[in-house]
């Protein structure tokens, strides 16, 4: 598991398994460069808010993400955050590509998203939950 953090006067070891779901369940990231580039994406923007992306895969359509954050930061800012930065980025380099798939609107991902907190589960069996 992780390590236990200290800030002022509280310990904690916040750690979330988080999905999100290309709109239409399109198999957006069937493109190796699109699936890279959300993965670099993802790591910038969690490195400004200071979230830790301990793993992340891609399936064809999703994103697997385990993450660590501190406790001023909620779920919901931290989803917030990578959808919109990641879409944003991804649109302006690809797109000509996306028009293809989303000729109506400017979206990339759905508007719900999964997420869990990691503790009946061993970091070792998500790990290779979200590897497979």
């Amino acid at each position: 598991m992780g390590t236990w953090k200290s800030k002022n006067r509280h310990k904690y070891l916040l750690q979330y398994h988080i999905i999100f779901v290309c709109k239409y369940r399109k198999k957006l990231f069937a493109s190796e460069h699109i699936s890279d580039d959300i993965k670099q994406l993802s790591y910038e923007i969690c490195q400004k808010h200071h979230v830790i992306i301990r793993y992340m895969e891609t399936g064809k359509g999703h994103i697997h993400y385990m993450i660590e954050t501190e406790p001023a930061m909620s779920v919901s800012k931290i989803v917030n955050l990578m959808k919109s930065y990641t879409a944003y980025h991804i649109w302006k380099k690809y797109q000509n590509y996306l028009r293809k798939h989303f000729w109506k609107e400017r979206t990339f991902w759905t508007d719900g998203y999964f997420a869990c907190s990691v503790g009946n589960v061993s970091e070792e069996m998500l790990k290779k939950y979200i590897e497979n």
